[in-house]
């Protein structure tokens, strides 16, 4: 009788389960590397947004745009660049893509931010931009302080 080549069963089984346990394990770090991702990107356009009032700012003779959507600071600007991050655990989720703008204009006052918001908080007295949510990032830092660490 010949000798059959090939997989038995049991080896089959060992590495079905094997590969079961590897996905068990990478799918969750994958889907926190894509938050990490969404927050950095949401910290680059708060960035993005702030060195626009800035620029804005200094032409303007220190006066800062009133809000940011206004066809003037469009020149400096184009278009809000969206708050990425969705907060995927716990807590309020987001939704990754608004570009809404509140605005406050009292000097040194962030406004009320509560963890069901979403989109950026600008004021128009100092020219500060933040993310207009109190839930906390992969790392503990508070939306709203992107930009201010």
């Amino acid at each position: 009788m010949r000798k059959q080549k090939g997989f038995t069963l049991i080896e089959l089984m060992i590495v079905v389960a094997i590969i079961g346990i590897l996905a068990a394990v990478a799918i969750p770090k994958f889907a926190q590397m894509l938050e990490k991702a969404r927050e950095g990107a949401t910290k680059g356009n708060v960035g993005a947004i702030k060195s626009a009032v800035s620029i804005y700012y200094g032409d303007n003779t220190g006066v800062f745009p009133l809000n940011l959507t206004d066809v003037l600071f469009k020149n400096y600007l184009s278009a809000v660049p969206s708050m990425k991050v969705t907060h995927p655990s716990g807590g309020t989720k987001l939704s990754g893509t608004c570009t809404a703008v509140a605005t406050v204009s009292v000097f040194g006052y962030a406004g009320d931010i509560v963890t069901t918001t979403d989109g950026w908080k600008y004021n128009v007295a100092s020219g500060d931009v933040w993310v207009n949510n109190a839930q906390t990032d992969t790392k503990t830092t508070l939306y709203s302080m992107y930009g201010y660490e």
